[in-house]
This record gives structure tokens, sequence and C-alpha cells, in this order.
């Protein structure tokens, strides 16, 4: 594999999240692959990707594209159609959105790292819900949601093989693009986490995320003011202002946080509360190697990674009332912080890339055996 010329493509690295932490570690598989994407923000990358090839298109010359990119979705698959993948043996594309649809030769292999099919087509009502948008202009944009849907699936058929990241996102795949997957969880880096030396667990329940409505971060806010708990809350986002009007009290926003602050909370916290359907969540395992446990909605990624009465528990109903039913399940059971670490261990680095690497050679091997390509297996 290591005379294969290998590219590299994301949709954008504007932002740093668990999608944009897999192009990291990617990186670290693939040094020489030069990475494509539509726009970057240099000053915003993971320190690991701060020396790589990182190629931009035409995008990153519009004025105000790093602060505004949502507001030109339109234009993002003209940018994808024109990054040349000419030359290249195989094309991983680490995808939410746009960058599964390059085109390649047809003689390379295109294997997409699906973090989820694109949210923004496929569940617009969710995605807008909460933003102060005027409704004559979330009427034209949800029009122009329709040829972008319809994009979204011919061009899930420029990918050979799809990878998704937990088993909800490969359900949205069988359903939207009629493909079969296969799961292989993304990386969590629990060596940048351990578990607190001094047992030093405060009061508080924690929150580390993006504020945006469809994380449901309301929930959270509502449930620990109605019950009188704290809540420290940390990051910042378009719905920060909602959240602090519903909130009360005992609910603490701390804004964006150093990293070494952040780890500081996670090991000292009560419990992380992950109320959104999430496409799988790794912050929630980053608390888990910390040792502390967390309460999630049943749904959507959590469904892999949170096994009752070991690393955490579940409430049922997206409503404030069913996640105060939890909280106060929650305070009954008894935790072990060893065991909550050996959990979120099983999601390391080393696993992702031990299967991602035994993926893609066997799907090389076919190919170089000129053997025919059989559907991938869903597990």
């Amino acid at each position: 594999m290591n005379k294969m010329r290998v590219a590299i493509v994301h949709d954008y690295l504007n932002q740093m999240g668990g999608a944009e932490r897999v192009v990291a570690v990617l990186h670290r598989l693939f040094p020489d692959a030069p990475i494509y994407t539509t726009i970057a923000d240099r000053n915003r990358l993971a320190p690991e990707l701060r020396g790589a090839d990182i190629r931009t298109t035409w995008m990153q010359n519009i004025p105000g594209i790093l602060r505004r990119f949502k507001h030109f979705f339109w234009l993002y698959p003209l940018a994808v159609r024109s990054i040349d993948l000419r030359g290249y043996d195989l094309i991983i594309s680490s995808s939410s959105a746009y960058a599964k649809g390059v085109m390649s030769d047809k003689d390379a292999v295109h294997v997409c790292y699906c973090h989820t099919p694109m949210r923004f087509a496929w569940d617009f009502g969710t995605y807008v819900e909460g933003l102060q948008i005027p409704k004559s202009i979330k009427k034209m944009v949800e029009a122009m949601v329709i040829p972008l849907r319809h994009w979204d699936v011919v061009t899930s058929s420029r990918v050979d093989h799809f990878v998704a990241n937990s088993s909800v996102v490969q359900q949205r795949i069988r359903t939207y693009y009629d493909r079969s997957s296969s799961v292989i969880f993304p990386p969590v880096n629990v060596s940048r986490f351990s578990v607190s030396a001094t047992s030093a667990e405060q009061d508080y329940y924690l929150i580390v995320s993006r504020l945006v409505s469809y994380k449901r971060l309301d929930l959270a806010v509502e449930a620990c003011t109605r019950l009188g708990k704290r809540l420290v809350v940390i990051g910042d986002g378009p719905d920060g202002g909602r959240l602090q009007s519903l909130a009360g009290p005992t609910v603490e926003f701390k804004g964006r946080l150093a990293d070494a602050e952040v780890v500081r909370y996670m090991k000292d916290c009560h419990a992380f509360l992950f109320p959104g359907l999430e496409d799988f969540g790794i912050t929630p395992l980053e608390v888990n190697a910390c040792g502390r446990p967390v309460v999630a909605y049943r749904g959507g990624g959590a469904l892999d990674t949170i096994i009752p009465g070991l690393n955490g528990c579940y409430f049922e109903q997206p409503t404030v009332e069913s996640l105060i039913d939890a909280l106060n399940r929650f305070d009954k059971l008894n935790w072990d912080s060893v065991e909550i670490r050996r959990h979120a261990e099983r999601f390391g680095e080393a696993r992702f890339c031990r299967e991602l690497l035994a993926f893609i050679e066997s799907k090389m091997n076919r190919r170089a055996a000129n053997l025919p390509l059989a559907a991938v297996s869903e597990n």
C-alpha cells in the first residue's frame, strides 16, 4: 500500500469537531496524501494538520466565506466537482455533506467514511429549528434543498465503498442511498484523558458542545433549572442566547475554554449530559475516558456507545420530563470509574486505524486481483 497514490477529501476545514479529528488520524495513516477540501481556516486546524498539504478550492477566495460558510451551501457541489483527483489510486473521503461527491479516475477506489448523509438536505426542519431565520427566507432555502437532495443521491454512486461511523448512520445510508456499508466507529483519543487521582467528583452536570438547536441542549438546561441542579455548559454557538434565556441560576455558561480546562471539568463532573440525537458522539466517550458516566437520549450514536449501568444511562423521550426522570434515577446508581474508563478504551485510535486499514487493504487487493467487488456486508 506504500506505493499507492492516496488523496484525502473532506467537506471543509474551518472548524474542529469529531469529523475533523478523523481527518487528522487519516493524515497520520497517510502522511504523504494531500488533503483536498472546499475551504480551510488555517488558524483553527488541529495541531496534527498544521503541517499537512491542504488544498482548497476557489471558494476559499469568496469574501467572508470562513465566517458565513453555511450561507453558500448551494456552491459546494460545484466546488467539489472542481477538485482534480486524476492519477490517484485511492480516494478516502470524510463526508457529512459534500466530499463524497468528488470525481475520480474510473480505476481508482473511492472509500467514503460517512459521518452522516447530508443532514441539511435530509432533515432540514430539525437543522434550522431554533434559528432566527425569517419564514420567507426559510421557505426559499427549503425549496433549494430539493435539488441538493437529488445531488446527494446521484453522487452516492461515485463511492465504491461506504463506511458508516455508527449503526444509525449505516441505516441512513441504506435509506437515502440504497447502499450497504460497514460500521467502523470513529477514533477517540483516550490517551488525552485519565481518571482523577483525587476522586474530586463535584455536584455539577456537564455539557461540552457547539450551542446549536438540533443538539437539544435546551432539554438539559430546562431539566437542571427545574430540579435546581448545577449545570456547566462549555461551548458557544448561535443557540447560546436562547439557551441562556431558558436557564435558571444553577446553570453556568462558560463559553469556549482551553482544552486543559475542559478536561478538568470532565474529570470532576457528576455526569455528562448528552440530550441530542447525534450521528455518533465522541465527547461522551472522552468523558468516559475520565471515568465519569453519561446520561444520554436513547437514540442515534449513543445506542452504540452507552451500556446502561456500566458507563451511563438513557432517557427515553426527547422531553424535559423524561430527562428529569433519568436524572432522578441516575442519582440512585453507583458507578465504577475504572470500568467506565476501560469501556472508553475500546473506542481508541489504534482500533480505528487497524479496522480501517484492514478494510481498505481488502478492497484494494480485490481490485488489484481484478476480482468482482462483492457488496460490502453490514455488521
